[in-house]
């Protein structure tokens, strides 16, 4: 049983990765976090908490970070996904792609949606 949490690289990445390892701690399983952003994630506020492994996009040419977390979720038999959300306005949704929503709609597992303050 492993969880699997997406981190973008914005504001919304801290906030995910705390979600993340609060729900691996409270099932006892390990926490994959998936660093969606191009800079090395920061775990040091959460290291020794729950046992995780990083797994880093290469860059900007590397594959979509949907495909990367979905990837993931099958390699590893995940069984829970977390993200974090952000409020956006509705010419926003209808014009922009959303990570997160694709996450929430093509996720073969339960997804933990956590807002960002």
């Amino acid at each position: 049983m492993t969880v699997i949490v997406a981190v973008p690289g914005t504001s919304e990445g801290p906030v995910a990765l705390r979600a993340g390892v609060e729900e691996a701690r409270s099932l006892g399983t390990d926490l994959v976090a998936v660093n969606l952003g191009l800079t090395r994630l920061d775990i040091s506020g959460v290291e020794g908490q729950v046992p995780i492994t990083v797994v880093d996009r290469i860059g900007r040419g590397d594959r979509d970070p949907v495909d990367a977390v979905l990837d993931e979720i099958d390699e590893r038999a995940a069984t829970r996904l977390v993200i974090a959300v952000r409020r956006r306005s509705r010419v926003s949704k209808a014009v922009l792609g959303s990570v997160s929503q694709r996450l929430i709609l093509n996720s073969p597992i339960p997804v933990l949606a956590v807002k960002a303050d």
